[in-house]
């Protein structure tokens, strides 16, 4: 299982996502090889590609989200 802590809101395209929970929030892609850059709490850089139907869950935690995936669904 991936994961990622993020000070930063992020933004999901709507023709490549689709927010299938609110709590907690799980976003779904909707197509394959959907990328996503992800910058850290310590300012290093992430970009992770999802298969069709991959999952990102993210949580609200005191100044950040905690962001997490099943390694299964990066490509």
């Amino acid at each position: 299982m991936g994961l990622l802590y993020t000070k930063f809101y992020m933004d999901f395209e709507e023709d490549e996502w689709k927010q299938i929970s609110n709590d907690p929030i799980i976003f779904k892609t909707i197509k394959d090889g959907v990328s996503i850059e992800i910058e850290d709490t310590s300012h290093k850089s992430y970009k992770l590609k999802f298969k069709e139907g991959g999952k990102l869950h993210m949580f609200r935690v005191t100044g950040k989200f905690r962001l997490t995936w099943d390694d299964e669904d990066v490509i």
